[in-house]
């Protein structure tokens, strides 16, 4: 019997507000860390925003939104996950009343997205801390960003709680271990920082993720919130018992994130860790009362797979933040990911046999250089490529199902093209639509529906009965 998807499975696609929404200083916003980030996490910020920075425009969303809108709903989509800019609503990221104008803005988005039958899933803190919160404090190293950020999400759940349902705290919480200043707003350089203080801002990020999902369960009890992870299954690269260690560790360092959110407490694991590397962290009896409250579900990005080796001969992989080598049995990207529909099912059979809560894959797609042709009169992008991965990892994630795995939904990165995170780049694109902007500048902003769109039409429609 062929694997099917629960009735009333969500259906979508996720994008992040620094990536696509541009208007970086309209209706009272001030620069977030990506402002200063104009070469993704592959070079350290500059003073300012300059203009060869392509988020400043990003898509041109915030002015576009109501057509991207529809063109999401062409496809059916039934759940639509996007971030709210921090420094829209709190411009420097520590004042006492919000920005009216920042609220306005994402007031009609949801309602927007509403109209069009699609659920929205908001993103707390994508990858976006107001700057002035990152060079006043140095970032989540500073205990006071947990007030900060509490008021933040105290505003966003009064005012969008009515509205929007599903809530996620921190995106990919656990990139912080390897990029401090994208996931932790933490000013000082990677080579300066010490694990003391690292640590110590993910036990800051930790207590405000568990106090908020705290407040919002206070302010609605019907509000749903989770956490959200980079997972990346690590394969042993051979059968030697150090390897599979090694593999065994190094998935660790991630779990360990959700194991917290999930569990409420510190694994045993983690820290035995943190005494190995001489890390004391300044732990409150409150912060321990706040970190046994939950979260309701777990989401997570799956784009590769990597293996682990004690063998310090092998090289390491491109292009992956958290680190690993390479399968030789799996291809990869034009950027170095590698390409493995199997580890999706068996990062959600694990996570499920894990934690028991339910899973979001929010995150997952594949980037390439698109080439825009013309087919019939119309200007498009035959992406066979992107089809075949999204059919496989759909495959997978069905046979997930099956295997008793209670997946909620599925959010594709990013169904409309937008600026890359980790190099900053427009010809890295993931879209269904193509928008036609390069990586000087140039173009036009004209979106483009690419093969890939009417594929992923056709898979909504079925409810991912049909796969080809």
């Amino acid at each position: 019997m062929t694997a099917t998807f629960p009735d009333h499975f969500y259906w979508g696609g996720a994008v992040a507000a620094n990536q696509l929404e541009g208007a970086y200083l309209d209706d009272g916003k001030l620069p977030s860390i990506q402002d200063v980030m104009p070469k993704g996490i592959m070079a350290p910020p500059t003073k300012e925003p300059t203009p060869d920075n392509l988020k400043l425009v990003g898509i041109d969303f915030y002015h576009r939104f109501e057509e991207d809108l529809d063109l999401f709903a062409e496809m059916g989509f039934t759940m639509f996950r996007f971030s709210v800019a921090w420094s829209r609503i709190f411009p420097n990221g520590d004042e006492e009343t919000p920005n009216e104008a920042g609220l306005v803005f994402y007031d009609r988005l949801i309602d927007a997205c509403l109209a069009r039958g699609m659920e929205p899933m908001i993103t707390i803190s994508h990858y976006e801390t107001p700057l002035h919160l990152a060079r006043t404090y140095d970032g989540w190293v500073d205990r006071r960003m947990i007030g900060f950020y509490e008021r933040y999400a105290r505003v966003l759940f009064e005012r969008y709680g009515d509205r929007v349902k599903y809530w996620l705290t921190f995106n990919e919480i656990n990139a912080v271990l390897h990029e401090p200043l994208l996931a932790g707003g933490i000013w000082t350089s990677k080579d300066q920082l010490t694990p003391q203080d690292l640590y110590q801002a993910i036990h800051h990020e930790l207590v405000a993720s568990a106090s908020v999902t705290r407040m919002a369960h206070q302010i609605n009890p019907d509000l749903q919130v989770g956490c959200m992870i980079i997972a990346i299954p690590a394969y042993p690269l051979t059968p030697d018992p150090a390897d599979v260690w090694k593999a065994k560790s190094t998935e660790r360092e991630s779990l360990a994130f959700a194991d917290i959110h999930c569990r409420g407490a510190y694994p045993g694991y983690l820290l035995r860790h943190l005494r190995e590397i001489g890390v004391t962290l300044e732990i409150s009896d409150e912060d321990r009362d706040t970190l046994t409250h939950t979260v309701d579900f777990v989401s997570f990005s799956y784009y590769m797979s990597v293996c682990a080796t004690t063998d310090p001969g092998v090289e390491k992989g491109e292009g992956n933040i958290m680190g690993g080598v390479p399968n030789p049995t799996l291809p990869s990207s034009e950027w170095g990911w590698q390409i493995d529909p199997t580890g999706l099912r068996i990062i959600l059979n694990d996570f499920w046999d894990r934690w028991g809560k339910p899973l979001f894959i929010v995150e997952n797609g594949l980037g390439a250089r698109d080439e825009l042709v013309e087919v019939d009169g119309n200007l498009t992008v035959v992406d066979d490529y992107r089809i075949d991965y999204l059919r496989s990892h759909l495959t997978a994630a069905r046979e997930a199902v099956a295997d008793g795995v209670d997946l909620r939904g599925y959010t594709w990165w990013g169904p409309i093209d937008v600026v890359s995170a980790s190099t900053a780049q427009l010809s890295k694109r993931y879209g269904f639509v193509y928008v036609d902007r390069n990586d000087d500048g140039t173009g036009t902003l004209e979106r483009h529906r690419k093969k890939s769109f009417g594929a992923y039409r056709d898979i909504i429609a079925s409810n991912g009965a049909d796969l080809g």
